[in-house]
């Protein structure tokens, strides 16, 4: 008979085998250590559960711990991103908002359940067509991050400046599944730039202007101290007359200096490549400053290597525009002593002659620490330089930007109290030109054949043109404004236009315009020089758009202007 304390799975197993009586008390020790090991089973079985109780009960703990820790944290990162100004998005790579920061509502007025799961496409409506091809390009070649500005238009018509940077982001494989990107509002630094921009712009118009009102009395001044110097005077007088010219030349160099740093600020200064003669240039150069340096008692030397090329091409004024800035800054600032310019040859390379130009002082140096700052505008050696010695500050800033023009460097050596070494290399073109003419020093006196037509305004200016070309036995006719200077030409026939571009009643552009359109081929044809203070540069633009024939600066050079009124003068006689 089956034992009641046995265990209920040893028993039903007994049963199912049909033992008897007789075998269960055969097997009594045998089924008595199952009937244990039954029993521990159970006893395990049950420990196990209760492990596994506790586990459960100390995991759900630490889950519901972590939720309410993960719940915390996104709350404080929601809390922190909603606070940033900026707007923080997420979206998908076809450009559709999957995440936005509050800060969207504040840049757009639009909510954000209605952005979600929408493309910027169809939000950023202010964004132009191109910008937004260029956002589609990015989403789907991925290359670069992508940064722009653009204009935003709130729904109510109100404009704003946005700056949007996107970065792509990758799954585990490396795949691009979306962007994470961020707006700012640049509006009030957008309309800092503009502000900027016009008051820039207000700033090199004025400088424009008051160099164009300063430059049309000092053209009357040099001419009129060219014709001085070609009529008779005292001995005595020709020193005073030397320095009425030099004086009032090295004003228009101030001015010149000031509208070329505009040109570099802006960008608009380029070189102008011509064939000229460099020893002719070297030696005018001589001359300009020997008499300077014997009146303050300094030796100057010019040094020219007998290997040079007598004929170059390059850009011959700014070229003389940086030899003259150094050497006036050497004799300026040397007391005692001497003063040397070099000239050498270096080598020649495939493109031309590659030429060194070195101007050297004993004067009084500049210290190490200056030495990097002098070449900035209005930057000079010491405090107290301008006091002493005069000058703008500029020579030095725009010589640096020329020679750099040239693809080169203006270098220094030099210490304080013991002189200063400058010098450049600039490597020219070969000349196409195998002869040059000569320019001479002198003021031309010839004849020249020729019948004129001037509008000019300003009295002083008249008065110089009409000394000028009575010297040159020029026939010439003057009017003061554009529409005299019509009225004339209707009833008279000419050789030649000088035509000043600002004037009253009609400007010199509309004039030239009304005499292109004559049906009279002989006169709307005339040849017609622009007159302008203005330099070539500011007008060159609409020179050729009203189909001028030249320009002439004021103030021009005497020589440069006898020149161009021979050349029509022989112009006209090849016609005839």
């Amino acid at each position: 008979m089956l034992e009641k304390g046995m265990h209920r799975l040893l028993r039903r197993q007994i049963r199912k085998s049909g033992f008897d009586e007789k075998d269960l008390e055969k097997y009594k020790a045998f089924f008595a250590m199952v009937d244990d090991a039954y029993n521990s089973f159970d006893e395990d079985l049950k420990h196990i559960e209760i492990i596994l109780e506790k586990s459960s009960h100390e995991q759900f703990k630490l889950n519901q711990a972590l939720k309410s820790r993960v719940d915390n944290v996104e709350n404080e990162l929601n809390t922190i991103v909603n606070s940033i100004e900026g707007v923080i998005f997420k979206t998908d790579m076809e450009g559709r908002f999957k995440y936005l920061n509050k800060a969207w509502e504040d840049l757009t007025d639009v909510p954000i359940k209605d952005a979600i799961n929408n493309t910027y496409r169809d939000l950023l409506f202010g964004k132009n067509e191109a910008e937004k091809m260029r956002i589609k390009r990015f989403l789907k070649e991925g290359k670069d991050d992508y940064t722009t500005l653009f204009k935003y238009y709130k729904p109510d018509g109100h404009k704003l400046w946005i700056q949007l940077k996107l970065v792509l982001i990758q799954d585990a494989q490396g795949n691009n599944v979306g962007t994470i990107g961020t707006m700012m509002d640049v509006t009030q630094l957008k309309r800092t730039e503009i502000k900027l921009k016009e008051a820039n712009k207000t700033k090199d118009d004025f400088l424009s202007t008051m160099s164009h009102e300063i430059r049309t009395p000092l053209n009357a001044v040099i001419g009129m101290s060219d014709i001085l110097l070609m009529e008779q005077f005292l001995p005595e007088q020709l020193e005073n007359l030397q320095v009425l010219k030099y004086s009032s030349e090295h004003l228009l160099a101030l001015i010149n200096d000031l509208l070329d740093l505009n040109k570099f600020k802006s960008k608009d200064f380029k070189l102008v490549e011509d064939d000229f003669n460099l020893t002719e240039i070297i030696q005018n150069i001589q001359l300009h400053f020997k008499q300077q340096a014997i009146k303050k008692g300094i030796d100057f030397d010019t040094v020219v290597d007998s290997n040079l090329p007598v004929l170059i091409k390059g850009d011959s004024l700014k070229l003389s525009q940086v030899i003259k800035n150094l050497l006036s800054n050497a004799i300026k600032f040397t007391h005692e002593g001497s003063v040397t310019f070099t000239t050498e040859l270096l080598e020649v390379t495939k493109e031309g002659p590659k030429i060194r130009f070195t101007v050297k002082d004993t004067g009084i140096g500049v210290s190490f620490e200056k030495q990097k700052k002098i070449f900035k505008s209005f930057v000079q050696a010491n405090d107290n330089t301008s006091e002493l010695y005069g000058g703008s500050g500029l020579g030095l800033y725009i010589s640096k930007e020329i020679v750099k023009l040239h693809s080169s460097k203006l270098r220094l050596n030099s210490k304080k109290g013991e002189g200063s070494t400058f010098w450049f290399d600039i490597v020219f073109k070969r000349s196409g030109e195998e002869t040059i003419l000569q320019r001479s020093n002198l003021i031309k006196t010839k004849a020249i054949d020729l019948k004129v037509l001037i509008a000019e305004d300003n009295n002083l200016n008249v008065l110089l043109l009409k000394k000028l070309l009575s010297k040159w036995s020029v026939d010439f006719t003057v009017t003061n404004d554009g529409q005299e200077l019509l009225d004339v030409y209707q009833n008279e026939d000419f050789d030649l236009i000088l035509m000043d571009l600002q004037m009253p009643v009609l400007d010199g552009y509309e004039t030239t315009r009304e005499i292109r359109k004559l049906n009279n081929p002989l006169k709307s044809e005339i040849p017609i020089i622009a007159l302008s203070a203005f330099s070539k540069s500011e007008v060159s633009g609409k020179i050729e758009r009203y189909k001028m024939n030249g320009f002439l600066s004021k103030p021009f050079d005497v020589n440069e202007l006898h020149e161009l009124l021979s050349f029509y003068s022989r112009s006209k006689q090849q016609v005839v």
